[in-house]
């Protein structure tokens, strides 16, 4: 059994989006085309064993909203075995934002924020998130970012773990902070914070495990690391199947195997026990 902790559902305007243009390279042309039901989602899933999806929303500056809060959760509500949600918000507006993220866990049963930095082109230290980062303490929910270089066509300073991650982790070391993408080509800054902070972590969106950085599945093989990395896909971009092909010769342990697909999941978005059969 497999949790995916980062992937979307598109919608049409997500995908035609000019700042994918670099992916839709990257990946061959492999990314779907126009809408899809989220059947097609599911399927995916399937074909990899990964039983449980969190759908991330996006949100960014001057009203662009790519997938929307209400669209996911729409989607977790005819799929709840499948799927729970993670809120985007905007963060020019902090107390409509705050309200947000209160009534999408509370009513909504989302289990985090997603904000994506570059995005937005505002570090995760930008005194907005501030607000948004006591409120994810106050509900128990991880805020979930992006760490690394930006595949998209925008600038991937606002990437960096030192300093943006590890000062917030300072400021908020009760917040849970799960870093996608794994920060590289700042990998090993990454796992450094990842292992000083307790409650950091990082989650692989976006590589597939063949294309995961050496100290990271290094990382991986320590008794801090087996219990600080999540598996993700960043799917449509990532097909399922695709991304966890070749898991078998990482040389994981049954124990880090399990911990990676799916325990240390369980453990981070607590709001997921009781959403899954």
């Amino acid at each position: 059994m497999t949790i995916d902790v980062w992937m979307q559902h598109p919608t049409q305007r997500f995908l035609d989006n000019d700042m994918l243009a670099s992916l839709r390279r990257w990946t061959g042309g492999a990314m779907p085309d126009g809408d899809l039901p989220i059947g097609v989602t599911i399927a995916a899933m399937d074909a990899a064993d990964v039983e449980f999806g969190l759908l991330s929303a996006w949100r960014g500056p001057n009203g662009l909203d790519l997938v929307s809060n209400d669209e996911v959760a729409g989607w977790v509500r005819a799929h709840p075995s499948r799927f729970a949600g993670l809120a985007a918000v905007d963060l020019d507006r902090p107390m409509h934002a705050v309200r947000e993220l209160r009534t999408r866990v509370r009513e909504d049963g989302f289990v985090g924020l997603r904000v994506v930095p570059w995005l937005w082109r505002l570090p995760p230290t930008d005194r907005r998130y501030y607000p948004l980062f006591a409120e994810c303490g106050e509900l128990g929910v991880p805020f979930c970012t992006q760490v690394g270089h930006t595949g998209p066509l925008r600038p991937s300073e606002t990437g960096r773990p030192i300093p943006y991650i590890d000062e917030v982790a300072l400021d908020f070391p009760e917040l849970v902070i799960v870093c996608g993408h794994v920060g590289y080509p700042w990998t090993e800054e990454m796992v450094a914070v990842a292992r000083k902070h307790e409650n950091v972590y990082i989650d692989t969106s976006a590589y597939t495990v063949r294309r995961l950085p050496a100290e990271l599945v290094a990382f991986m093989k320590t008794r801090t690391g087996q219990r600080k990395v999540l598996f993700g896909s960043n799917y449509p971009m990532i097909g399922h199947a695709h991304a966890v092909d070749g898991l078998g010769d990482l040389g994981l342990s049954d124990e880090a195997r399990h911990d990676f697909l799916h325990a240390n999941a369980e453990r981070v978005f607590t709001k997921l026990e009781g959403t899954r059969p």
